[in-house]
């Protein structure tokens, strides 16, 4: 009798039981591994995003060819935590819209570029205490101190004027700002300024007088409607110019400086955009504007902090031995010009970027019309800080910079009632005390009077 198989039905089983068992392993194992390797590369992302977002600027800060000032913004309060207030968010129109709405009847809505720069600071503050909307624009380049760029905009702030930063090449936030606000005037003051850094660097001038200057008017072509601008030339446009005083219909072709070129490029865009485009276009050519909140490039500035640090001071003569002279003129009084060629400034032409009919096309100069000595100049302070300056006299480098310059402002009075009413040791006194006020400063004259006060006492 032949034997039976042997029974193999448990063998199978079991290995079927071991190789499910084997497979439910596998696919926990991988599971475990795939959502592992999920947290890891969030996880991985998360870290790359805060440490670009730390390290790195907004592209549009990036490609702000004229800032030098490093932009740092925190990851937190912007990213995540603070949408609705970053550019194009729901908060941050909001504060556009508020700060650029008129309070008064036909009130402006006006745009001003390089608000938190001395010029526009001032002019913001008078446009928006008469009634008008301002939304100021600015990219707190480090040309000079930013930290009073930034008291500046805190000034603004307690008047309820909002500063978008931002840099005028930036061509999409330009264009968001005109959507969310149909802007009836743009008061143009953003420039890379002075005469003697161009000479370091040249291209920040090409960056921001011409080609910001361009992209501006870009955006302003195509908007509807069209905005009137007055726009912010310069007196350094007479460069070698003898006549005197000099007169808006002087010669301006032979400039001093690469900055009095480009301001005068400037003019000569301003009339191809007026031309071609309808656009309204006001130039206003400044005569060494000086007063409280002013530039600490200025040679006011800079003697009144070397005098009273004890440092002497360079006081230039002409080649021949002349005294340098310059037409001061008191920031009040600018202003005063600035809204001036805005109440005047007819209405834009162009729809859609194209052209209906001849539109307003104009240059002023705005100046004090009595030049004085730089000399004068420091002897005013010297008596004002009762300290001696130590100075150091030499003949003028050539950096660009011009020996005389004095204003005719007979057109900017017929056209728009331009009439300078500060001279210099009245100016400079308001200068001097806002100085000492807000660097802290106790000045000579402060501490005798303190002193005498206390002996009385005693």
């Amino acid at each position: 009798m032949a034997s039976s198989p042997p029974d193999t039905s448990k063998t199978i089983k079991l290995e079927r039981y071991n190789s499910y068992i084997r497979r439910i392993h596998t696919t926990k194992v991988l599971n475990a591994s795939s959502k592992i390797l999920f947290r890891s590369t969030l996880l991985i992302a998360l870290v790359l995003i805060l440490f670009f977002t730390i390290n790195y600027p907004p592209l549009s800060d990036r490609n702000a060819v004229n800032s030098n000032y490093p932009h740092r913004h925190s990851f937190l309060s912007t990213s995540f935590f603070a949408p609705s207030t970053a550019v194009g968010g729901a908060g941050w129109e909001k504060q556009v819209r508020h700060s650029a709405t008129p309070r008064r009847p036909n009130g402006f809505s006006v745009l001003v570029t390089g608000a938190a720069g001395f010029v526009g600071s001032h002019s913001s503050l008078a446009l928006k205490k008469r009634g008008d909307g301002v939304l100021g624009l600015d990219n707190f380049n480090n040309y000079y101190d930013p930290s009073l760029k930034r008291d500046r905009q805190k000034l603004l702030q307690r008047h309820q004027i909002f500063i978008v930063e931002g840099d005028l090449n930036d061509a999409a936030l330009l264009a968001k700002l005109f959507d969310v606000v149909p802007f009836t005037h743009i008061l143009h003051l953003a420039a890379q300024a002075g005469v003697r850094y161009a000479m370091k660097n040249p291209q920040s001038y090409v960056s921001s007088n011409i080609a910001g200057f361009i992209n501006l008017l870009e955006v302003a072509k195509a908007a509807n409607p069209q905005p009137a601008i007055v726009w912010a030339s310069s007196s350094s446009v007479y460069g070698l110019n003898t006549q005197v005083p000099f007169s808006e219909n002087h010669q301006t072709d032979q400039p001093a400086s690469l900055y009095a070129a480009t301001k005068k490029a400037g003019e000569e865009i301003a009339h191809t955009y007026n031309h071609i485009y309808g656009l309204s276009l006001t130039g206003l050519r400044f005569f060494t504007v000086y007063g409280p909140w002013g530039r600490p490039d200025m040679a006011y500035f800079f003697f009144t902090k070397d005098i009273l640090q004890g440092k002497p001071i360079d006081v230039y003569q002409t080649q021949d031995e002349k005294q340098v002279a310059r037409d001061f003129t008191y920031i009040d009084d600018i202003v005063k010009g600035c809204i001036g060629a805005l109440d005047t400034a007819e209405k834009s032409t162009g729809s859609g970027g194209k052209k209906k009919k001849p539109a307003q096309l104009r240059v002023y100069n705005l100046g004090n019309t009595s030049p004085v000595p730089v000399g004068n100049l420091v002897s005013i302070l010297e008596n004002l800080l009762s300290t001696k300056a130590k100075k150091h006299v030499i003949k003028m480098p050539r950096n660009g910079d011009v020996p005389f310059t004095h204003a005719n402002v007979s057109l900017a009075f017929k056209d728009f009632g331009y009439k300078p009413s500060t001279d210099l040791s009245t100016g400079l006194r308001k200068f001097v005390k806002w100085y000492v006020s807000y660097y802290g400063i106790e000045t000579r004259v402060k501490k005798e009077s303190r002193v005498n006060s206390e002996h009385t006492e005693d």
